[in-house]
């Protein structure tokens, strides 16, 4: 009994540990504030070693003047990509030098090795085939790696007097990392979103504080896939009503507005599942409950940063009070000598939540609403902070307000808040982006730093921002979910005109010819008379059906999935199947959405132009052989042997002159289509040989050659008007 109790205390003290393990307690002031520093898609590569030599350079100097509680690299650490940028695969030699510039780095800023956190991103889990396997230089050489946190899932906790702050990181990479480029999606699996909910339930009761919880992974929420049993990284989120979700992955080349607000939806419509078209979600209700039975907005924002890769981007991200700012530091154009970062009042367009809405409007506004505050960050002493805010109500930039702000410090102070009393409610107002704050330092060099102007609601109002087209693209669209829709309707769309025309042929013996559609001119019949035209070529006809059943049921092609070995996998529309360590020698389909960037693009730019260039073609030939006819005055079943070299010879050349079109130019110009079409597929051919190291006669089966057959045959069809 002596020996259970010494082994259940034992236990205990070894858990304490490990949990104590887990929480940053801050020393010195200011209390009210933790703030930390995120980078992403750094993107080591032997072709292109700037990368290294500009973070080295920059990186570590900067910490050491941000002195920030934590350092979140949030995925794509090397770059795995050939010169060519077509062969997707690990470098060992990448990452060996991405460990020895973060060793430096982390000498450098003078901060614990324990403070940095970073994340596999998909470029780490290019052709990966296991986890903890040969090929995984991830658990070798990232810091992750090197301090022993190989769970997919991690938390850290940082400590004020006030407040806890959980960060939560996680892994969401595929199990079985393939090749690019389809490796481009996250996969959380179930598992991982328990252990996730777990880590953001870790203080939920057992802290009288108030808990501020952060998540940080590599891919957007668009870019994620769902789990087995249907769950989402987004409902976990909305159930925590986490601050922010911090990522990267898809750098700045969409837009500079990569950002996205969630709110748990009460509609059942499943098109929110697809698409999200606005940044917000939706706007506040006008009329606020304020009781106690209310429960609080399910909500959090999601804000995908800039990269390393191109854009030399670092982000410092704070919170104060519960209220969560950032700002974004290029180091283009060289070292930053001030960064500003307001931490109150938020941005009204990219940081408020109904949440300090429903609290303003109900009268619980806290303390920290009394001063305007910003941390600097200088490498030369500061010796002058002014706020100013300026008011736009007429249209021009106004200023209201210009007041000091003075240093909050102490003998202990971790970094230079700077404060600033006001009277907050002189600035209520319905508009969210009427006032507008801008800070300045000066510093005793003589420099002067300024922040962009910021708008700013007391109220908590939103300014709403409008996505591009771009942004729209890859943050407002759920891409898991859209694969299969996309790619079952572009497949239907062209079995519908197939099939269509060929019934109305064999059951109900209505036949739409060009004569019909000139002496009854509409859209249904031209459609009809396009469409028919093409069964009347019944090769062509059965051979495009045939391709299109081969697209759903056979291989496309045979490739290297995997950074070394000989094993091959095959890949169809449903993913690549592949054999894998779990799998016990049977092939398993992995890579699903993520193969959608390969058959998308070939059904949407090569299949379907494909297809419509050949009903053109024999809608072309339609038209040319009732223009014949109609020259010759006959019937085409007067057309004999003679009169067809008559054409052939002398009178071929007088029909060509006066066809409306002019000597078949429209074919000429249906050539080109075709031309083009086919560069495009074999541009695509060219690069899934380089990616996948195939054999472009032997490993590409019907794919590499399908279509260039089919629009030759039908150009060899379509050529003469019989």
């Amino acid at each position: 009994m002596r020996l259970v109790m010494l082994v259940l205390i034992l236990i205990f003290y070894v858990a304490r540990g490990k949990e104590s393990e887990r929480v940053i307690h801050t020393k010195g002031n200011p209390d009210s504030v933790v703030w930390v520093v995120q980078l992403s898609d750094i993107h080591f590569s032997v072709h292109h070693p700037d990368r290294a030599h500009d973070f080295h350079k920059y990186v570590g100097p900067t910490l050491k003047t941000i002195n920030p509680s934590l350092v979140l690299i949030t995925g794509d650490l090397t770059d795995g990509k050939s010169k060519d940028l077509l062969t997707m695969k690990q470098n060992e030699d990448e990452w060996v030098e991405y460990r020895n510039v973060m060793d430096s780095v982390i000498k450098r800023s003078g901060l614990d090795k324990s403070l940095f956190f970073d994340l596999r991103g998909n470029h780490d889990n290019f052709g990966v085939p296991v986890v903890g396997g040969s090929l995984d230089f991830f658990s070798k050489y990232s810091t992750n790696g090197q301090l022993g946190r190989s769970g997919t899932v991690n938390s850290i906790t940082v400590e004020t007097k006030e407040r806890k702050h959980l960060f939560v990181g996680f892994d969401s990479t595929m199990s079985t990392g393939l090749r690019g480029p389809t490796n481009v999606f996250g996969h959380p699996t179930d598992q991982l979103l328990k252990d996730l909910d777990l880590e953001l339930s870790r203080w939920d009761s057992q802290s009288a504080k108030p808990v501020t919880k952060i998540s940080f992974g590599h891919f957007p929420l668009s870019f994620s896939a769902s789990s087995g049993s249907g769950g989402t990284l987004e409902d976990v989120f909305l159930k925590h009503s986490i601050s922010a979700y911090l990522c990267g992955h898809l750098h700045t080349k969409f837009g500079k507005n990569l950002k996205r607000f969630h709110q748990l939806s009460n509609r059942s419509l499943s098109l929110h599942k697809l698409f999200q078209f606005n940044m917000h979600q939706s706007s506040f209700q006008n009329n606020v409950n304020c009781s106690a039975e209310i429960l609080p907005v399910q909500e959090f924002w999601e804000w995908e940063m800039g990269d390393w890769r191109k854009n030399r981007q670092l982000r410092i991200l704070a919170i104060d009070s519960g209220h969560v700012s950032y700002v974004d530091v290029d180091f283009q154009s060289g070292t930053k000598k001030t960064i500003i970062l307001p931490t109150f009042p938020l941005d009204s367009r990219f940081m408020s939540t109904s949440l300090s809405h429903h609290n303003y409007e109900c009268q619980s506004v806290p303390p920290s609403y009394e001063t305007i505050r910003a941390l600097v960050f200088s490498v030369s002493p500061v010796v002058s902070v002014v706020a100013r805010i300026y008011d736009t109500k007429y249209g021009n930039f106004d200023l209201v307000v210009e007041t000091p702000m003075i240093k909050h410090a102490n003998e202990t102070s971790r970094g230079e808040l700077y404060v600033a009393p006001w009277n907050y409610k002189a600035f209520e107002d319905a508009s969210p982006d009427r006032y507008w704050l801008q800070i300045e330092a000066n510093d005793i060099m003589g420099r002067s730093t300024l922040t962009e102007l910021r708008p700013f609601s007391i109220n908590g109002h939103r300014f709403k921002v409008s996505w591009s087209w771009k942004e729209f693209l890859v943050m407002g669209c759920q891409w898991s979910a859209l694969y299969y829709p996309l790619f079952w309707s572009a497949l239907g769309c062209m079995f519908f005109f197939l099939f269509l025309p060929k019934a109305l042929l064999v059951f109900s013996n209505k036949i739409f010819t060009y004569k019909n559609f000139i002496a009854n001119k509409s859209f249904a019949n031209c459609v009809l008379w396009v469409l028919q035209e093409l069964c009347r070529v019944r090769t062509l006809w059965f051979s495009w059906i045939g391709y299109l059943f081969y697209l759903i049921l056979s291989p496309w092609f045979i490739g290297h999935v995997f950074t070394e070995g000989e094993n091959k996998g095959y890949m169809t529309y449903i993913g690549w199947a592949v054999q894998t360590s779990h799998a016990k020698g049977k092939h398993e389909y992995v890579g699903s959405p993520d193969i959608m960037v390969v058959v998308l693009p070939h059904l949407l730019f090569v299949v379907l132009p494909a297809f419509f260039a050949t009903v053109a073609l024999t809608a072309e030939r339609g038209i040319y052989r009732e223009h014949m006819l109609a020259f010759s005055g006959k019937k085409k079943d007067d057309i004999d042997l003679n009169s067809r070299r008559s054409l052939s010879n002398g009178n071929q050349s007088n029909i060509q002159s006066d066809y409306p079109f002019g000597k078949r130019r429209i074919r000429k110009l249906l050539y080109v289509v075709c031309l083009a079409v086919c560069w495009k597929h074999f541009m695509n051919c060219r690069t899934l040989t380089k990616a996948y190291e195939m054999n472009p006669v032997l490993h590409f089966l019907g794919y590499g050659f399908s279509i260039p057959l089919l629009l030759a045959y039908a150009v060899s069809e379509t050529r003469s008007a019989q």
